[in-house]
């Protein structure tokens, strides 16, 4: 079984399934955006409005916070 690693957003450590991810408090309020790449860690470059928010990872594209608003 091939398990995919993933990384806090707020954080860029590597998650390990069962062990506790704090995520920092203004991030769990929804007042932060990503800094980091879920995927691979890497650090994004950040764009804030007031609208919203756009992070870029050089590897895995665009996240836009209207995007994580329909899940």
């Amino acid at each position: 079984m091939d398990i995919e690693e993933r990384y806090n957003p707020f954080t860029g450590k590597r998650v390990v399934p069962g062990l506790d991810d704090p995520v920092p408090p203004a991030a769990a309020m929804g007042l932060e955006p990503p800094r980091f790449c879920e995927h691979c860690g890497r650090r994004m470059i950040v764009q804030v409005s007031p609208d919203g928010w756009w992070a870029k990872c050089s590897r895995h594209g665009v996240l836009e916070s209207h995007q994580l608003e329909r899940r």
